[in-house]
């Protein structure tokens, strides 16, 4: 049997707050991947469920919770959690079965519904938790992080306001051409430097929102994708990594980083080393890329990233900004889709969502977002408690 993935059918519920179960938007989601893939539910032997902590009990075994929604057929099912990088989690646990030849098709689904406002801890006493602790202790919601992830941006290599702005500027005008959207309107400038300061030196406009939403892809064996289509995507490499002690970078929800006193911190980042990770596995390297999803949490993060996944060398990610590069029609588009900066935040649906803009870009189906020519993309994101996420589609 010849090796590796195929990405077959992928699906979306668009984003937004439309106050329903996060299981309607996943099986709405599903749907939309199945008919795309050209499959049946039953043709379906393995699912993986991206987990909510939002919910209740369901939220925690998303697998079996959307195979029931969809309709018992004794599909083998797996949950995963890892924030951030759940649905990348999800698509590696799907990826390996079909690799070991455990199964030829399985269904990758997340979603989610969030409540008003910025995110808060779970509930009760937990004083073992770190992400509660930070809540507590220092009073640090997610903006309190970016904004100081700002900051030491601006410090190390000058960047400014108009520089984090632009960023925004850039991923509306992408978001306006996505139908999956939240918020299809172009900002201006000076809207978004005019917006209220959430933390310093970042404003509201800067800032993503958190959403309803979900996504879902189906992937199968080569060899099944071949009795499908004769131009599959191909998910070329997952990586899940986790950061090397010494940590000298503080990362979310952290208070404090490892100390290099005595054992020298790593020569790759941990955040460096996501992407990186991908790269060797596919035998690629980022100068290969036709466009990337970053994980926008912040307009100042997509900064970071660009030096990240190594498309800009360190402080050389504002001018790739400001000459244009990023925004389509440059060298290396970023956020096609629009990013969170369009979307806004549907935890276990992001990274498959991610990859759900991969494919339509490789297929050549993004319509009026469309990058010319692409035939690889990467797609990044950062869970809490170092939980890397990177995905690599090729056509």
């Amino acid at each position: 049997m010849a090796r590796g993935v195929a990405v077959l059918g992928v699906g979306m519920h668009p984003w937004g707050k439309w106050g329903r179960s996060f299981v309607e938007y996943g099986v709405a989601a599903a749907r939309a991947a199945l008919k795309d893939a050209g499959i049946e539910w039953k043709d379906v032997e393995f699912v993986a469920g991206g987990d909510t902590i939002r919910n209740g009990y369901p939220g925690y075994v998303a697998g079996a919770t959307f195979a029931q929604a969809l309709g018992w057929t004794g599909a083998q099912v797996a949950s995963t959690y890892g924030a951030c990088a759940t649905g990348a989690q999800a698509i590696d646990v799907a990826r390996a079965r079909i690799l070991a030849g455990l199964c030829d098709v399985a269904l990758v689904v997340g979603a989610d519904t969030t409540p008003k406002g910025f995110f808060a801890p779970a509930g009760g006493e937990r004083p073992t938790d770190p992400d509660w602790l930070r809540f507590r202790l220092l009073g640090a919601t997610n903006p309190v992080y970016f904004g100081l992830y700002a900051r030491r941006r601006m410090e190390t290599f000058g960047a400014t306001n108009e520089d984090f702005a632009q960023v925004k500027v850039k991923n509306s005008r992408h978001g306006l051409a996505n139908p999956n959207a939240r918020y299809r309107k172009a900002v201006t400038l000076d809207e978004v430097m005019a917006s209220p300061v959430v933390s310093d030196p970042l404003r509201l406009l800067d800032i993503c929102a958190t959403s309803d939403g979900g996504a879902a892809v189906v992937l199968t064996s080569l060899d099944f994708a071949r009795r499908h289509t004769t131009d599959a995507v191909t998910l070329a490499a997952v990586s899940t990594v986790t950061p090397r002690f010494p940590n000298t970078i503080i990362e979310m929800p952290n208070f404090a980083t490892d100390s290099a006193a005595s054992v020298p911190a790593p020569d790759v980042p941990f955040k460096d080393s996501i992407a990186r990770r991908a790269y060797e596995a596919a035998g690629v390297g980022p100068e290969d890329l036709d466009l990337a999803e970053v994980y926008d949490l912040s307009t100042a993060l997509e900064l970071d990233w660009y030096e990240n996944i190594g498309i800009a060398k360190p402080g050389e990610a504002e001018q790739l900004l400001r000459d244009g590069s990023t925004a389509l029609g440059g060298r290396i588009p970023v956020n096609p889709s629009g990013g969170l900066a369009s979307f806004g935040e549907a935890i276990p649906a992001q990274a498959i969502a991610q990859l759900c803009e991969l494919t339509w870009q490789l297929r050549g189906e993004a319509g009026g977002r469309q990058v010319e020519g692409a035939k690889l993309g990467v797609a990044v994101n950062q869970g809490l408690f170092g939980h890397g996420s990177a995905l690599l589609a090729k056509r």
